[in-house]
């Protein structure tokens, strides 16, 4: 009993120094760049601990059948590599993942597993509105029509 309360009180002791636990959300508006640019939209929600964060993500990119590009959903789930404070406003961060992809056009139909990979930059704006960069490849699945697709966009994020 008496190394059960040291053990105990330590335990007590690392977990209330530990760092409040950060989120945010994201609404995004950019450019889905294969095999034409094309408009993405979608949104994002994160939690992270200093350096390591989580973040789930939908995106949709419509079709252009003259350019004979798909459209593009996207669901991932993903790990953030990130500075722990902003450096003059800006907090770089590094992103890896996987989900799930559906690409359609015309009669084509395609639903799969999906990985990606990224990174970019948020921010400081004014209280807890930043501006939020990021740059995707996603690695569709096999019977995908355009794999790696890539996309660029800009959204306001919001961390609480």
């Amino acid at each position: 009993m008496t190394r059960v309360r040291p053990l105990a009180a330590a335990s007590l002791l690392i977990l209330t120094m530990a760092a409040p636990a950060r989120a945010d959300v994201t609404a995004f508006i950019g450019a889905n760049m294969t095999p034409d640019n094309r408009q993405a939209r979608g949104a994002a929600f994160g939690i992270g601990l200093l350096v390591i964060g989580f973040e789930g993500e939908y995106s949709f990119t419509p079709d252009d059948p003259l350019a004979t590009a798909p459209a593009l959903w996207t669901g991932m789930g993903n790990l953030l590599l990130q500075s722990p404070v902003p450096f003059f406003g800006f907090q770089p961060y590094f992103t890896t993942g996987g989900g799930f992809y559906h690409e359609s056009l015309g009669l084509h139909s395609s639903t799969g597993v999906a990985l990606n990979t990224g990174g970019g930059v948020k921010m400081n704006l004014v209280g807890p509105l930043r501006l939020r960069i990021d740059y995707r490849i996603f690695k569709l699945g096999s019977s995908a029509l355009y794999s790696p697709a890539h996309r660029l966009y800009a959204g306001i994020n919001i961390k609480f």
